[in-house]
């Protein structure tokens, strides 16, 4: 295996990610969403933030569930990954990986994955927010619960509820099953977020439907993409003042961990 050391050979793989799914969303009908700090690098400084190393995309429930069940790679180099096909995947959100390489990530655990693209579901929450905040109670334990059950490494303050949450007689699948439902148990209103484990979980940062209601296109890297036409509404609601840059200490790249998989 060959190491993947300049970050500039990183990005560059998880470009090539993204465009395929891009082309593949146009030809089949598809919505999604550059989001994240992926959205605030492409509104701030048309492409990545120069310190970041991923990049992110939000997909409509609907349009997400497609994705993860039709997506085929034209050339063959990349795949869908999600916890319904994959034994013992860590995360409950998709990702589009690069098949030719490797990335070893300490949450992981050993699973072996390619560098990657992350997607995650938009869904509809109560337009109440005390509803908002009893439902992100009940998924933020859920979410405890299937990371204790998939991992070795205790993740909470309490190694009492770590154990608790690790021996329950309850199966990751069964988990799953839970939390979609749970996730996805609003008709639709007027508000929406991202419920995965990476979403915020603060019931005042979600934002408008209408924000996702079309699409808009913004540059990154030199190229033309896809995001939500109320993309400001969504980065103020999540970020709050997102065009001002953070501290100098605050600007750090992950650590990664990447390799070519070529000559294994």
């Amino acid at each position: 295996m060959k190491k993947i050391t300049d970050i500039k050979e990183l990005r560059a793989v998880q470009l090539g990610i993204l465009e395929d799914i891009h082309n593949f969303c146009l030809a089949n009908g598809m919505t999604y969403f550059l989001a994240c700090g992926s959205l605030i690098g492409a509104v701030r400084h048309k492409g990545y933030i120069p310190w970041d190393d991923d990049v992110d995309l939000y997909m409509p429930r609907k349009d997400y569930e497609r994705f993860i069940k039709e997506y085929k790679s034209q050339s063959g180099r990349y795949r869908v990954i999600n916890p319904d096909t994959e034994k013992h995947y860590f995360y409950t959100f998709a990702k589009v990986v690069d098949n030719r390489t490797l990335m070893n990530e300490t949450e992981t655990e050993g699973y072996k994955i390619g560098v990657y693209v992350d997607i995650f579901p938009v869904d509809y929450v109560s337009d109440d927010r005390e509803e908002r905040v009893k439902l992100f109670k009940k998924t933020r334990l859920l979410y405890k619960i299937r990371r204790c059950k998939i991992s070795n490494k205790n993740y909470l303050k309490c190694a009492a509820a770590y154990w608790i949450y690790k021996f329950l007689p309850v199966s990751v699948a069964r988990l799953n099953r839970k939390i979609h439902r749970l996730i996805t148990s609003f008709g639709k209103t007027g508000t929406v977020a991202n419920l995965t484990e990476a979403g915020c979980f603060n019931a005042d940062k979600c934002f408008s439907a209408s924000s996702i209601d079309g699409t808009a296109e913004v540059e990154f890297e030199g190229r033309r993409y896809k995001t939500m036409t109320g993309y400001e509404d969504y980065l103020t609601k999540t970020y709050g003042d997102y065009m001002q840059l953070p501290p100098a200490d605050q600007r750090q790249t992950h650590s990664f961990e990447a390799y070519w998989l070529e000559g294994e």
